[in-house]
This record gives C-alpha cells, sequence and structure tokens, in this order.
C-alpha cells in the first residue's frame, strides 16, 4: 500500500490508541497525510489516565511513510472542531478521508445493569462522548471534505448493521450508541452520495488494542496466554488490521459500491486480499456467530 495515498488528507478523529491509532498508521504507511486528534496529550491525559498520547500516535503515522499531525481536540466542544477544520483548510485545502473513532465510554457502562438502573449520568455521557462527538465533527468537516469528488467519510462502530440488529449489546447504553453510528453511516452515505462522496459504518472485530492487552494482563507479542482463560480471544485483531481496510477503501476508486453499508475488516480483508500484521485474515463476526455464539467450542480453523 505505500504511496497509495501520498497526496490525500485525512482526519483520524479519536486516534490516541485502539482502533483510531491502527488507522491513522496505515494511511500513514500508505503515505497520507494525517491529522489525528484526541484528549490525552504528552501535557495532559484525559479521564482514562492511560499513558498513549496523540503526539505518539503521529510520530507513528510519520515513522510508518506518511506525515502525522497532532491536533488536541475535544470533539463534544464545537468550537474546538471548527477550528481544526479550519486549521486543515488553511494548511491543506482539502480533505479526503474522515474517520469518525471517538467513543471513550469504556469506563462509563455496566454490563450488568439495565437501563433503571444504570447510572444515568455516565450513561448519557457515553452517549455524548459516542454519537454526538461524530455528529459535531461531520457538520464541521465534510463541507471541507465535498470540495473535491471521492471523498470518504468512515464511521468506526461495533458490530455490523446485520449482528447489531439481532443481537442485544452488552447494555441498553452501549447498545444505543454503536446501533446509532451505524445508522448515521447509512444515513451520510444518502447525503454524500448525490455530492460525489461516500460513507460507510466499519467495525473491527475482536480488538487487542492497548485496553484490552491490559484487561487480559497480556502485550501484543505474548497475547496468546491468554487463551488459557478466553478462548475465543484466539479469533482477535491487531488495530492495525482494520487500518489495512480503511486504506484499501480510501485507495479504491470504486469505494462508492459500498456507500451507506456496513461493513467489517474481515469481510473486507476478504475483498482486497490485505492481511493483519501476522499475515493471517482473521474473520471475527462470522467466528462469532458461528461458534461462539452458537456455543461450539474455540477453533479458529477456516476463521483466520
Amino acid at each position: 500500500m505505500s504511496e497509495q495515498l501520498k497526496d490525500k488528507v485525512a482526519l483520524v478523529a479519536g486516534a490516541t490508541r485502539g482502533a483510531g491509532r491502527g488507522i491513522a498508521v496505515e494511511l500513514g504507511a500508505a503515505g497520507a497525510t494525517v491529522y489525528v486528534t484526541g484528549r490525552s496529550t504528552r501535557a495532559r491525559r484525559s479521564e482514562y489516565d492511560r499513558p498513549e498520547t496523540i503526539e505518539d500516535t503521529a510520530d507513528l503515522v510519520t515513522e510508518a511513510g506518511g506525515r502525522g499531525i497532532a491536533v488536541p481536540t475535544d470533539h463534544l466542544e464545537p468550537e474546538r472542531v471548527k477550528a481544526l477544520l479550519d486549521r486543515i483548510a488553511d494548511e491543506q485545502g482539502r480533505l479526503d478521508v474522515l474517520v469518525n473513532d471517538i467513543w471513550g465510554g469504556e469506563n462509563l457502562f455496566d454490563w450488568e445493569a439495565p437501563v433503571w438502573e444504570h447510572d444515568l449520568d455516565k450513561g448519557l455521557r457515553l452517549l455524548r462522548l459516542a454519537v454526538e462527538t461524530h455528529a459535531i465533527t461531520s457538520h464541521h468537516a465534510l463541507p471541507l471534505l465535498l470540495r473535491r469528488p471521492g471523498g470518504l467519510v468512515v464511521e468506526v462502530t461495533d458490530g455490523t448493521a446485520d449482528y447489531n440488529g439481532e443481537h442485544y449489546r452488552l447494555s441498553f447504553f452501549y447498545d444505543l450508541a454503536k446501533s446509532s453510528v451505524l445508522r448515521m453511516a447509512f444515513a451520510l452515505g444518502h447525503e454524500l452520495g448525490p455530492r460525489g462522496a461516500t460513507a460507510v459504518a466499519l467495525t473491527p472485530g475482536w480488538l487487542r488494542s492497548e485496553i484490552m492487552l491490559d484487561h487480559f494482563g497480556v502485550r501484543e507479542d505474548n497475547w496468546r496466554d491468554a487463551l488459557a482463560d478466553v478462548p475465543h480471544f484466539a479469533i482477535s485483531e491487531t488495530p492495525r488490521y482494520v487500518g489495512r481496510a480503511v486504506t484499501a477503501l480510501a485507495a479504491d476508486p470504486d469505494v462508492a459500491r459500498f456507500n451507506g453499508t456496513s461493513l467489517s475488516s474481515g469481510g473486507l480483508a476478504r475483498e482486497y486480499g490485505f492481511t493483519d500484521l501476522d499475515g493471517s485474515r482473521p474473520d471475527a463476526w462470522r467466528y462469532i456467530v458461528e461458534v461462539q455464539d452458537a456455543g461450539r467450542p474455540a477453533d479458529v480453523t477456516g476463521y483466520r
């Protein structure tokens, strides 16, 4: 994918860690200029209180072959998002790819509590972080993206439209947030398609994010040690895998065929032929339906 996107400008909103970082780095590996945003900087951590920063992400983008530009941004503050897009317009005069990956809700939902027992302030905060931020960012970013034909918007979520349409996702607030992002991509597809741009929803599979690895007490180099306790974790994937999915979409001159649809990293790997960092092609959502949810023993044969 080297240099395929060397003249492209991308904004990855929510690129501090996880899928956002993986997407930003892979766009950089394809030669893009990538603006990366988030609230955790080397000077100040967000409420996550984790070590990852947007400056680190920008450095990784540049090391991969692109140009990474870190801009501290709280996407719940419209004036700051407007300032971000004004800066991109002044410096680049264009925006080719917008990735809405803002989330920030891991510590805000309770898997066990029904809505009437769930902390209301935390639930509403989750919805603001996961949904309102995407709407604010699209409002300010899309006029710049539409200056040139062929722009791409990727709404990052958890779960495909088919899967989420039939399954309850962890809690009332989590379910609502992730389903809302799917619908955003559908709605944006209707608004952008006639104007020469494309919007899609994209989900990774079981992501080996920094937070997930910490949760299981492992690192990327020994992640399989977690399989003794969580055998289905064998289908997991690195954040770079979904990054390669975004890069493949951004480089596809016929990407409009996906407009308004729900996609997955595993499905796009079959479409475009890319692999995860270890050379495998995990197809997590097919595995979840056919193996995990079906109650079968963990076995990734034929799924990665």
